[in-house]
């Protein structure tokens, strides 16, 4: 299902484990009901702030902390969906954790800097990558109410020259001090936070999923919630009380 060229990653059908799927309104049905009221509630408010016109890109993020770190910020910020670009370099583990946002982020991995962008290109993203260059824009100038692709790079090179040529626009944060570059993770979160407040500005706020969407968006979420739901999915299958 897509909403213009924002695509969104889930069909009606979702999926619950292996190669069972579910009609979502079945899960909300039997399943949502399950969560307490103040999951409920918050459930309600996540969803309603969550948009997949700005994906975040990550390409060949060297340490598995910053990752982490980022794939929360994004997550906080209702950006639901990140694409992440690993080009062979050998990845630094690290301790630190994604505080449970990877339950709640889709993320698609690729092995290509241009399969990635062209791949964003056809679903009607515009490619907007962080780069220090002459050519680069302030931040602000972007219109993020419109499908955007936001790059960031590697922790030592920033994006590769690749991505340099092939993005549609260079952005550079504000920086008034000695340092040209934020670390990953904080570049991240203050580009988020640009992007929440240029929507919430121009169109009023952050979230923009229909109402349909919503629902599906909820449905997965409580999958991933409860953790009983695939065996109570199960015998209701059983019992002849779903859908499909």
């Amino acid at each position: 299902m897509s909403s213009g060229p924002a695509h969104f990653p889930f069909s009606d059908a979702v999926h619950v484990t292996g190669d069972f799927r579910v009609d979502h309104r079945d899960v909300l049905a039997h399943i949502f009901p399950l969560l307490t009221p103040e999951r409920q509630g918050r459930m309600f408010d996540v969803v309603k702030g969550r948009t997949g016109t700005v994906i975040p890109v990550l390409e060949n993020l060297y340490d598995r902390g910053n990752i982490s770190a980022v794939l929360r910020s994004a997550e906080a910020f209702g950006l639901y969906q990140v694409h992440m670009i690993e080009l062979g370099e050998k990845f630094k583990e690290s301790q630190r954790t994604t505080a449970g946002a990877d339950k709640w982020v889709e993320t698609r991995k690729w092995k290509s800097t241009r399969a990635c962008v062209d791949h964003l290109r056809a679903q009607g993203y515009r490619i907007v990558a962080t780069h220090l260059s002459a050519d680069a824009k302030p931040i602000e100038a972007i219109d993020f109410t419109q499908p955007t692709a936001l790059v960031l790079g590697n922790e030592k090179e920033g994006i590769t020259g690749e991505m340099a040529e092939l993005a549609d626009d260079r952005v550079i944060l504000p920086m008034f001090g000695f340092v040209q570059s934020f670390n990953i993770s904080v570049a991240g979160a203050l580009a988020f936070y640009q992007v929440v407040q240029d929507r919430v500005k121009r169109r009023g706020g952050q979230g923009d999923l229909s109402p349909e969407q919503q629902d599906i968006l909820r449905a997965v979420y409580s999958l991933r919630t409860l953790d009983s739901a695939a065996d109570i999915l199960f015998r209701l299958r059983d019992e002849g009380g779903l859908r499909t």
